[in-house]
């Protein structure tokens, strides 16, 4: 498996994400993506009759929102653009906001002006809206292990 991280996330912005994948041995390439943040690829290998890279990039994606401020920035400043991406996204797709938690959704634990009432509709109408659920990675070293098992345990199930 190779992950597929879109061109577009800010250099610097998920250095912890590359870093940890790094760590435990996978491989990653750096490309526009249509949709979200992450998707993931399996790369040809002829020893096991795949004849060329199999890309599920259209099939299954992860938006990442480095937390709640960034989620909020979209909703307040560019809600438009985001239910049209959400709308063209993948059928497997997740939301998912770092540095977070539902608690903190909960309790308006977060620096704006926008209300946590708000906030937690806006969260459960897009999920429903579009079929995107959405995760919480409170600790933004966690976010490559999210990665991993969403991809992994969808394609193991994809295969059956």
């Amino acid at each position: 498996m190779v992950y597929l991280v879109d061109t577009r996330e800010h250099e610097g912005k998920n250095d912890h994400i590359l870093n940890t994948f790094d760590k435990f041995g996978a491989k990653y390439m750096k490309r526009k993506l249509s949709y979200g943040d992450y998707s993931f690829l399996i790369p040809k290998n002829e020893d096991l009759s795949i004849p060329r890279d199999l890309d599920f990039s259209s099939h299954i994606m992860i938006e990442r929102k480095s937390g709640l401020s960034e989620f909020i920035g979209n909703i307040e400043k560019d809600k438009a653009r985001l239910k049209k991406e959400l709308a063209l996204a993948p059928p497997n797709k997740v939301l998912l906001i770092e540095n977070a938690s539902y608690s903190d959704v909960l309790h308006g634990n977060y620096s704006s002006s926008f209300s946590a009432k708000a906030l937690w509709a806006s969260i459960h109408s897009l999920w429903h809206e579009f079929n995107i659920p959405v995760f919480f990675s409170p600790q933004a070293e966690d976010t490559a292990f999210f990665i991993r098992g969403y991809f992994q345990y969808w394609l193991k199930n994809f295969l059956k």
